[in-house]
C-alpha cells in the first residue's frame, strides 16, 4: 500500500504562484511515475502534469498549463512538486497527486486510469 500526501495549496490572487508538494510512502519500483490532476467544482477530474522516471526522465503537461506550471521531483524520495505560476481563476480546483508504482516506459501520463494510488487532494483557490 502506498500513501500520498499533498501540501502547499491555498488562496492566491490571479497572477500569483503556489508550489504543491506530494510525498509518497510505501514500496515502489525504481520505475515510477507521478502525476497531478485537478477537479474544479462541477467539472470532471482533469490531467494537469506528470513526470516519469521509467526509461529515463520525462514530463508532460496539459495544454492549459504549459508555460505556467512546472513539475519536478525526486525519484528516490518519491516526491513530486508542482510549481504553479501566473495562476488564473480557472485554475481553482482540488489538486490531487497520484503515483504509478511500476510505470512502463512510454506510458500515457495523462491517463488517470493508469495511476495506482491517489492522495486526498489540496485546495487551490485563485481569486480574480
Amino acid at each position: 500500500q502506498i500513501q500520498l500526501v499533498e501540501s502547499g495549496g491555498g488562496l492566491v490572487q490571479a497572477g500569483g504562484s503556489l508550489r504543491l508538494s506530494c510525498v509518497a510512502s510505501g514500496r515502489t519500483s525504481t520505475s515510477v511515475a507521478m502525476g497531478w490532476f485537478r477537479r474544479a467544482p462541477g467539472k470532471e477530474r482533469e490531467f494537469v502534469s506528470g513526470i516519469s522516471w521509467s526509461g529515463g526522465s520525462r514530463t508532460h503537461y496539459a495544454d492549459s498549463v504549459k508555460g505556467r506550471f512546472t513539475i519536478s521531483g525526486d525519484k528516490a524520495a518519491k516526491t513530486s512538486y508542482l510549481q504553479m505560476n501566473a495562476l488564473k481563476p480557472e485554475d481553482t480546483a482540488v489538486y490531487y497527486c497520484a503515483i504509478v508504482a511500476y510505470a512502463a516506459a512510454g506510458m500515457d501520463l495523462s491517463d488517470a486510469l493508469d495511476y495506482d494510488f491517489w492522495g486526498r487532494g489540496t485546495q487551490v483557490t485563485v481569486s480574480s
